[in-house]
């Protein structure tokens, strides 16, 4: 299969509409072949009571960049991505602006994807740090539960 960034960033960019990744204002931007990136904006919809960006936002952007970028390794038609488990380490907090988070391979294995995804802002500082395991499943037939 051949690589092409632009029908990648489309087609993440497509699959999002009408789901969180819509909701909190997460856009793809960037594609290679050994990563993914997303920027969400930081303003009041993803604060937390203090006016700093919720720790939820940010892992929901990491869980979504990392699943995408598992999505690439993938035939769509025969697996599917599950995310398994997530950490993440809040290190600088953000009241407003835009954010980045880029995946990263750590692991491509058969059934097990392991990325890591590194949130900064602006000025490349970094926000948060996390972890995402995948697993890739067969994926089910119409009908199965």
């Amino acid at each position: 299969m051949t690589f092409d960034k632009e029908k990648i960033l489309q087609y993440c960019n497509q699959v999002s509409k009408n789901t969180l990744m819509q909701t909190l204002g997460i856009e793809y931007t960037d594609a290679g072949e050994d990563f993914l990136v997303a920027t969400m904006p930081v303003n009041p919809s993803v604060h937390q009571p203090m006016g700093l960006l919720h720790g939820g936002a940010s892992v929901a952007l990491a869980e979504s960049v990392g699943s995408a970028a598992s999505m690439l390794y993938v035939n769509s038609e025969l697996s599917e991505v599950r995310g398994i488990e997530i950490s993440a380490n809040h290190l600088k907090a953000k009241r407003d602006g835009i954010v980045t988070a880029t995946a990263k391979i750590v692991h491509k294995g058969r059934s097990i994807h392991l990325w890591e995804i590194r949130i900064t802002d602006e000025k490349n500082a970094l926000i948060s740090l996390c972890k995402l395991t995948n697993m890739i499943l067969p994926k089910r037939k119409s009908g199965d539960k």
